[in-house]
């Protein structure tokens, strides 16, 4: 009875030695998968912060064109982009500041090709937004506009270059500012004044569509020309320019 007494405590203590082995090697498993889900959930949310900061501060977005500079009319301009990001514009500038009037963009462009950025926003903007914009635009080389049928809430406009966004507190157009607003690289006029152009609104002083009729020569005849000559009563208009 004692070498079975023995023999029953000996495969007792095995059993426990096991079951405390087995015990240890859960604790370790709920251990290392919990740091794991851990690690996980860090690298999620750190992923999602990165692509959500890319997303809402990153220029990505930005489109651009080839227009040169240098190209004036006094008619309106038939433009590519709403709003234009450049090409023919009008020979005089329109003054940096804010208007709470849509200007013309003959003018607004030229305001560009001089260095400026050009905010406009669709008309019923919110005025908390509004007065955000205002603050953006507060700076020298900065114009800013309500525009009738604006393609988003917000657009800002450099020469060649643009960004459309969907509110005034997005992060990115602090940024389009700052890389855009006189860049020397990208402004055909770099240096021109932003000042002392025109002040006024499109609905003070519209583009005219065409140019002003040609007025009859003083040193034609005042005289009926035979019925056989062709009419010339009349002089012909200029055509709008494209």
């Amino acid at each position: 009875m004692t070498k079975e007494k023995a023999q029953a405590r000996r495969e007792h203590i095995a059993r426990m030695r096991q079951e405390q082995k087995r015990k240890e090697r859960r604790t370790a498993f709920l251990m290392w998968g919990a740091g794991g889900a851990v690690i996980v959930l860090l690298a999620g949310l750190v992923g999602f912060y990165l692509i959500n900061e890319r997303a809402t501060s990153s220029l990505d977005a930005v489109t651009s064109a080839k227009y040169p500079g240098g190209a004036h009319v006094e008619t309106q301009v038939s433009y590519k982009e709403t709003p234009p990001l450049g090409g023919e514009h009008n020979s005089a500038w329109q003054t940096c500041g804010v208007y709470d009037k849509p200007v013309n963009s003959e003018n607004a462009v030229h305001s560009m090709e001089h260095g400026a950025v050009w905010i406009t926003y669709q008309p019923d903007l919110p005025k908390d937004q509004v007065e955000t914009l205002k603050k953006l635009a507060s700076k020298e080389y900065m114009l800013l506009s309500p525009f009738p049928g604006l393609p988003a809430k917000v657009v800002a406009s450099s020469w060649n270059k643009q960004l459309k966004v969907d509110s005034a507190d997005d992060p990115r157009l602090a940024k389009y500012i700052a890389k855009y607003r006189n860049n020397s690289a990208e402004t055909p006029e770099f240096g021109a004044s932003c000042d002392r152009g025109v002040d006024t609104t499109t609905a003070e002083a519209p583009i005219p569509t065409a140019a002003p009729t040609a007025a009859p020569s003083s040193s034609a005849s005042t005289a009926p020309e035979p019925s056989t000559a062709p009419d010339a009563t009349s002089s012909p208009s200029a055509s709008p320019s494209s």
